[in-house]
């Protein structure tokens, strides 16, 4: 895939929800993947239901709210948030979670939040944060990896939530172990390598100099 195919199909999308990717510069040592949290790790968050009015823009304003207090964004207003590798999109991702095949992982992307946004609507119809315009599917981190922030749709409603310090979650650190020790037919082996790396990174720095 092409720089300009990745342009048209992925960073116009995102730049028209007010999203400015910022390519190649994703934190060395960022985790990979965040999942395996207990309901008792989960800082704050909020929900909604789908018969909420304005719900779009509620969403977007208790968004923006979580994203600050939680401290998402950094001064520059950047953040990470996970796509889907290539030009595939989070709706395609959900389609193929049951299908036979396992899929290409996703990946962190830098972006910028722009003065004018419009995350739960135009960034969830894009199909890349989310499946329509008021239902947001989407993972997001802190530079600093400070806090993980995940939104998704159920059958009643919206659940965005907020995890601080995913990195030093024990729940979240054992499935990733897991991940890279099973074998799934929705897992792929460079998603498990890239996992493998950064458990092993995190463990030798974990390792004092007196113990070397």
């Amino acid at each position: 895939m092409g720089i300009q195919e990745r342009d048209r199909k992925v960073r116009r999308p995102l730049r028209r929800a007010g999203l400015e990717v910022i390519p190649n510069a994703v934190p060395d040592g960022t985790m990979p993947f965040v999942h395996g949290y207990g309901a008792e790790e989960v800082g704050s968050g909020f929900s909604h239901r789908y018969d909420t009015p304005r719900l779009v823009e509620q969403l977007n304003e208790d968004w923006y709210d979580l994203a600050v207090s939680s401290g998402l964004l950094d001064q520059r207003r950047e953040f990470l948030v996970q796509l889907p590798q290539g030009t595939r999109t989070h709706r395609a991702a959900l389609r193929n979670m049951h299908g036979d095949g396992c899929t290409a992982p996703a990946v962190w992307t830098r972006v910028r939040l722009l003065e004018r946004w419009d995350i739960m609507g135009r960034g969830a119809a894009s199909a890349f944060l989310g499946v329509h315009a008021g239902h947001p599917g989407f993972a997001m981190m802190a530079l600093d990896s400070s806090v993980y922030v995940h939104a998704s749709t159920g059958e009643i409603g919206v659940d965005v939530l907020a995890v601080p310090h995913p990195d030093r979650s024990e729940n979240i650190l054992r499935h990733l172990e897991w991940i890279t020790l099973h074998d799934s037919p929705y897992v792929n082996r460079e998603f498990k390598e890239r996992i493998a790396v950064w458990l092993g990174a995190r463990a030798r720095s974990a390792v004092s100099p007196s113990d070397r």
